[in-house]
């Protein structure tokens, strides 16, 4: 389990959200079989998933990431629902690179900076909100922001960590984002920007001390004031039934022609790697129905 905290300060002109969520992204470690800077590349996008799905408003809200840079990784993708539950994956989970000069992991190298991250939303209308910027750097928190500023028009600043260590396992991932209301004044602006060049390492702050101290870090020389905490968690809402669907959407056509291979059909779900079989008769029972006029017209050119 994760937690999000939410909270307010200076008559809610500010609004921040920090996340703590080590099990979801080792989850998604164990699941995909994750390297270092994988599970640091997807950890820090799933966890900037949750905190901006906890903010959609309706039950069936979905928000979803996209990064794509060009990078040895390929595209990673994640997804969360309204209230801050998240599932990932990567094109290439095992792909890795040396550290960098510094020590730290390179996630941007390893995704790239050649590409985009697109932000969709889907509100239960006809089409999902879409929208997209060019990355920054690949390390996910200064796209993220630079989404939120460029096609958003919200002046925010995020951070995202995950540590790993050295078998693998993930220690510490979380991060925040704060907000300002439009029109903020620019002293509580620099006073915030001041606060965040002074933070201490992010993943160090959650390792040792836990949400509250990036809280009190993010928000020194205010008084916040902590609104909610939600739990989150790894959650992968396929079904069968929705796999169904998919095989569906695929045509009459090419359902008939797998079904005539007489063989299982295996369908592995992208997200959490759960396995479905289809029999061939579990194909056919997917095919539409046929009523009416066009069964009586089947029958008739059968009969000629």
């Amino acid at each position: 389990m994760g937690q999000i905290l939410r909270v307010i300060a200076e008559e809610e002109q500010i609004k921040l959200a920090v996340i703590t969520a080590p099990d979801m992204v080792e989850q998604a470690r164990k699941i995909h079989s994750l390297s270092p800077t994988a599970s640091a590349a997807l950890g820090r996008l799933m966890l900037g998933a949750s905190l901006l799905g906890n903010a959609l408003k309706g039950d069936k809200d979905t928000l979803t990431l996209r990064l794509s840079g060009g990078g040895p990784i390929g595209s990673v993708v994640a997804v969360s629902d309204s209230a801050g539950n998240v599932r990932g994956y990567a094109d290439e989970p095992q792909a890795d690179l040396p550290t960098r000069a510094d020590g730290k992991l390179d996630v941007g190298g390893l995704v790239g900076r050649d590409g985009t991250l697109t932000v969709s939303r889907d509100l239960g209308l006809r089409e999902p909100y879409i929208g997209s910027v060019e990355l920054v750097s690949g390390e996910v928190a200064e796209d993220l922001t630079a989404y939120l500023v460029e096609s958003e028009q919200i002046p925010s600043a995020c951070g995202l960590g995950v540590l790993v260590g050295t078998d693998r396992h993930i220690l510490a991932a979380g991060g925040f984002l704060v907000q300002l209301l439009p029109g903020a004044p620019e002293e509580l602006i620099r006073k915030i920007e001041d606060n965040l060049f002074m933070m201490d390492q992010l993943t160090t702050i959650l390792h040792e001390d836990g949400p509250e101290e990036v809280v009190k870090q993010v928000l020194r020389g205010f008084q916040p004031e902590i609104l909610a905490r939600e739990e989150v968690s790894w959650r992968c809402p396929c079904s069968r039934e929705r796999v169904a669907d998919a095989l569906r959407s695929i045509g009459e056509e090419s359902l008939r022609e797998l079904a005539s291979e007489e063989k299982e059909t295996e369908v592995s779900c992208q997200f959490c790697g759960k396995q479905y079989l289809f029999l061939p008769e579990d194909l056919l029972a997917l095919l539409p129905e046929k009523t009416g006029d066009s069964a009586a017209s089947d029958r008739q050119e059968e009969s000629e």
